[in-house]
């Protein structure tokens, strides 16, 4: 997959001053998304609570077309049949909020705090990303999913509040965000992640 372009998630960030000191760091989770992406890996993503619906909305902005419709590439559009003919193209990333009988047969059968980390473990291939969000950055089971993503030669991006917890440790990038109360910590987590959906889609979505 090979963009036509590129663009800035700082583009989507105007409204959102407080972020200027972790600017630099956002582009490089861009670049490092963007690279992935380009030599065909996947990215995952997990987090707990309202992390974890961030996990599944962020995948969501990936999978299709966010502000585009993302036309299916010209060799692909002509394998599809009429009833295929409304696909779009998507980016793959995969949410590890998912797989509820593998999650709970882990909690049940190893260690609930295992359940993330055994999925990077089976699924994940070196040069892939795991982004992993923790507005504490301290939640034992995406601690433990950034570390098997390590021994995987993963690139672990994280998201955090202000202090960065454990994963200030084990993500690089990490996305330090302004804020130290959790709802707060969210609303910024969500205009980065949508800042880097709508910079990854203009990347390798480009329109006329």
């Amino acid at each position: 997959m090979s963009p036509a372009t590129s663009a800035s998630p700082l583009d989507a960030l105007d409204h959102r001053p407080e972020l200027a000191p972790i600017f630099p760091e956002i582009e490089r989770a861009h670049a490092v998304l963007a690279d992935c992406l380009r030599r065909e890996g996947r990215i995952y993503i997990c987090g707990n609570g309202g992390s974890a619906a961030d996990s599944e909305h962020w995948a969501g902005e990936l999978l299709k077309g966010f502000y585009s419709k993302r036309p299916v590439r010209s060799h692909e559009g002509r394998r599809l049949p009429a009833d295929l003919r409304g696909i779009q193209g998507g980016l793959p990333a995969i949410p590890l909020t998912g797989f509820l009988s593998l999650r709970t047969a882990v909690a049940n059968d190893i260690a609930a705090e295992l359940e993330y980390a055994q999925l990077v473990w089976a699924l994940g291939r070196p040069g892939d990303v795991l982004i992993a969000i923790s507005t504490s950055g301290n939640a034992q089971n995406v601690a433990l999913a950034a570390k098997a993503a390590r021994l995987k030669d993963m690139t672990v991006l994280g998201l955090t509040g202000a202090h960065g917890g454990k994963l200030r440790r084990l993500a690089d990038p990490c996305l330090r965000v302004p804020a130290d109360r959790t709802h707060l910590i969210q609303e910024l987590h969500l205009s980065i992640y949508h800042a880097l959906c709508l910079s990854l889609e203009a990347t390798f979505f480009p329109q006329d």
